[in-house]
């Protein structure tokens, strides 16, 4: 089988397309013949050695995130047969053995069922970006710890930088889940994606004074911030949240040193959350893949322009360019097409 790897960390030149044997399913395991694989920037931070993956590395197949169908399953295996329909997540968390490859296997806990409706496309969007969403969007001291349709209805979401991967997962979880949804962007090109994604308002931060556009749409403040860019927000947060508010911080963008004016943030009770897919506990992930599967299973998640996230699309050989576009900040999701759909 084709399969991307890296043997040392570095620029995305270090990507190598190799011929490997087909790996056979162990106990508890199932082996997924990958259809597309997703590109987030934890992985091209992994094959520069800042992630997970460290800078001792041996063989290492990158990506998290993937879909495709289920080919083979290990001894004990009930929860998927031959021909499932699968997303993937976490493929290279603890591992060295991600979705860039003809096929990938994995642990049933990082494996969900991809509902027959459901392109490939976007569940391979899903992973990281839907599941970052979730946890960002259930830390509310106040707030549901699942979700389904109504579990944020009353809420106000604030979601900085709309047009993100992240973003665009957490404006559309929020809706299904009925919160009113406000965000953040840049500029106009970046409004018009995030309004296609589903957010109720878009407040360009660039101009005018957001902290006062956003308590014109939320004179009460708003419940729960899902947070990009803390050191250069945490200002405008303060200054919009409700009592009792959470700030839900998944990135750094901007620098990873917070100021916090003690004195707002006391007052209104705030809570700050930090967030890391890897190491928010099973019990966490487990929920975010029921309710992300879920939801997709009910139309929640589309990707594309028209619906706020551009897609950029490379073959299985040309992952470095893949990853080096993800690295540049390219707006969108980053797909790598492994294999035909059938």
């Amino acid at each position: 089988m084709r399969a991307i790897v890296y043997t040392e960390t570095g620029e995305p030149s270090v990507l190598q397309l190799v011929e490997r044997e087909v790996p056979q399913p162990g106990a508890g395991e199932v082996r997924v013949r990958v259809v597309v694989s997703g590109v987030n920037p934890t992985d091209w931070k992994s094959r520069r050695g800042q992630g997970i993956v460290g800078a001792s590395v041996t063989e290492v197949v990158p990506n998290q995130d993937g879909a495709g169908v289920v080919d083979a399953v290990g001894a004990g295996v009930t929860e998927f047969a031959l021909g499932d329909r699968v997303w993937l997540h976490l493929a290279a968390y603890q591992r060295q053995s991600g979705t860039a490859q003809e096929f990938a296997v994995l642990p049933v806990n990082r494996v969900a069922p991809l509902a027959d409706a459901v392109g490939f496309d976007v569940g391979a969007s899903l992973g990281v970006p839907a599941m970052t969403a979730h946890r960002a969007l259930t830390v509310e001291e106040d707030g549901p710890a699942r979700l389904s349709p109504g579990a944020l209805a009353g809420r106000t979401v604030l979601v900085a930088g709309g047009a993100g991967a992240v973003g665009h997962a957490a404006i559309q979880l929020a809706r299904w889940a009925g919160a009113r949804v406000i965000t953040t962007v840049s500029g106009a090109t970046k409004a018009t994606l995030a309004t296609a994604a589903g957010a109720h308002h878009v407040v360009v931060y660039t101009e005018g004074n957001p902290a006062e556009q956003i308590r014109a749409l939320a004179p009460d403040g708003v419940n729960l911030i899902v947070e990009v860019a803390p050191a250069v927000n945490a200002e405008l947060d303060a200054a919009v949240v409700a009592p009792r508010a959470s700030v839900a911080i998944y990135a750094t963008d901007g620098g990873g040193r917070i100021t916090l004016n003690a004195s707002p943030n006391m007052g209104g009770n705030v809570r700050y959350q930090f967030i890391l897919l890897y190491t928010v506990g099973q019990a966490a992930l487990d929920a975010a893949r029921a309710d992300v599967s879920a939801a997709a299973a009910a139309g929640v998640f589309a990707v594309g322009e028209a619906a706020g996230l551009p897609l950029h699309r490379f073959p299985l050989e040309r992952t470095a360019d893949a990853h080096a576009a993800v690295e540049a900040g390219v707006v969108g999701k980053v797909l790598i097409d492994v294999a035909p759909p059938a």
